[in-house]
């Protein structure tokens, strides 16, 4: 019985389609990646799992016609509620074959070839990898590749990042303005691209079948799942003067800090003299879109009402008017609200725990010489 119940498991991943595999069929070779995947964002893509994105859904227009216009990127090649309730899948990523650009926004041109799946691994930039067991005139058995599907290590696309840009590059909306950007810049180059950042290697095997020291990080690094990873595209600088002292805020990254319109990034300094803490002034950074010089939904929004974030490759300089002493101490937190606290109401999401919460990214103490 548990040889006949093996062989129908089996036969279900073998004969099963491209299309037709998901996320709990790959866990089975790919259990730690298929675990990472799952409390990521891009697995938690849709309207019955990403709060935010549905609340934003539900005052969308189109939402009363039943016209879902995000299905694209967040719940792609879903034909059925259920699919929709993958969100991305495995499947949805690896059978990227190209982007088309266009004004408007990108679209991801997904491979045809039935179980065949891109990925990237270093060295192997030229080879295909496809299923096959041969066997020698002396009986000897050789098998070449896993028995699931066969891997294309050939497109340039994964390795530069490009992958991402079908649906991360920019969003135009009816007004033909953008509601959110990210600067191709990032996805250009092999060594350091939106992969290399927000999939960094990680400990453990990608693979049940061929075992290796570190994978990529299936999690996928950003503002909701382990920011603490991003850190490091964060650095600090303190100048102490006469009256007052600097914080340069240095960000690393090839694009805004957040390039997300709802998100708000706070610099917080704290003096510590003797025993007594003084919290000082709060530096604020948004890019805030809207209409008629007001905040306004992405659908509505014609432009920038405000844009003080901290743009790619910036140093940004910030004063504080405190004199210091020496022997003071100060303390530096860099974090963000996912959800801008004047939108939770609108927005019906001030009850939110998880998303009314201040996220620190980065802190460093400074003493006073």
């Amino acid at each position: 019985m548990k040889t006949l119940l093996y062989i129908l498991a089996l036969s279900s991943i073998l004969f099963a389609s491209a299309d037709s595999a998901d996320t709990a069929t790959c866990k089975k070779c790919h259990p730690t990646i298929a675990a990472e995947f799952q409390s990521s964002m891009h697995k938690k893509s849709s309207i019955y799992d990403d709060k935010i994105h549905k609340a934003v859904w539900d005052k969308h227009p189109a939402k009363a016609k039943g016209d879902y216009k995000c299905a694209k990127c967040h719940t792609p090649n879903a034909t059925t509620e259920k699919e929709q309730h993958e969100g991305i899948t495995c499947i949805s990523c690896h059978t990227i074959k190209s982007v088309d650009k266009h004004a408007k926004a990108n679209k991801n041109v997904y491979s045809k070839k039935d179980k065949t799946f891109y990925s990237a691994e270093a060295g192997r930039e030229g080879e295909k990898v496809e299923y096959k067991k041969t066997t020698s005139w002396w009986g000897n058995k050789t098998t070449v590749g896993s028995a699931y599907h066969d891997i294309d290590y050939t497109n340039e696309n994964y390795y530069n990042g490009q992958m991402c840009m079908g649906c991360h590059s920019h969003k135009q909306n009816s007004h033909e303005f953008s509601v959110c950007t990210t600067d191709e810049a990032g996805a250009k180059e092999k060594d350091s691209n939106c992969i290399t950042c927000h999939m960094p290697k990680v400990d453990g095997t990608a693979t049940t079948v061929r075992l290796s020291k570190q994978h990529a990080f299936h999690g996928f690094a950003g503002a909701r799942v382990k920011p603490e990873m991003l850190s490091k595209y964060i650095e600090f600088y303190f100048k102490n003067a006469n009256r007052g002292f600097e914080i340069t805020v240095e960000n690393k990254a090839p694009h805004n800090l957040m390039t997300h319109p709802l998100r708000v990034v706070q610099l917080r300094a704290t003096l510590i003299r003797e025993a007594k803490q003084t919290d000082l002034k709060t530096h604020t950074f948004v890019k805030i879109i809207g209409k008629d010089g007001k905040p306004a939904m992405p659908w509505l929004a014609t432009e920038v009402v405000k844009d003080t974030m901290i743009k790619a490759n910036e140093k940004r300089v910030v004063k504080f008017d405190e004199a210091l002493q020496s022997g003071d101490k100060v303390e530096v937190v860099l974090g963000y609200f996912i959800v801008n606290p004047k939108a939770l109401e609108k927005l019906n999401l001030q009850d939110e725990k998880e998303i009314t919460k201040f996220t620190v990214l980065k802190s460093k103490h400074f003493s006073v010489e």
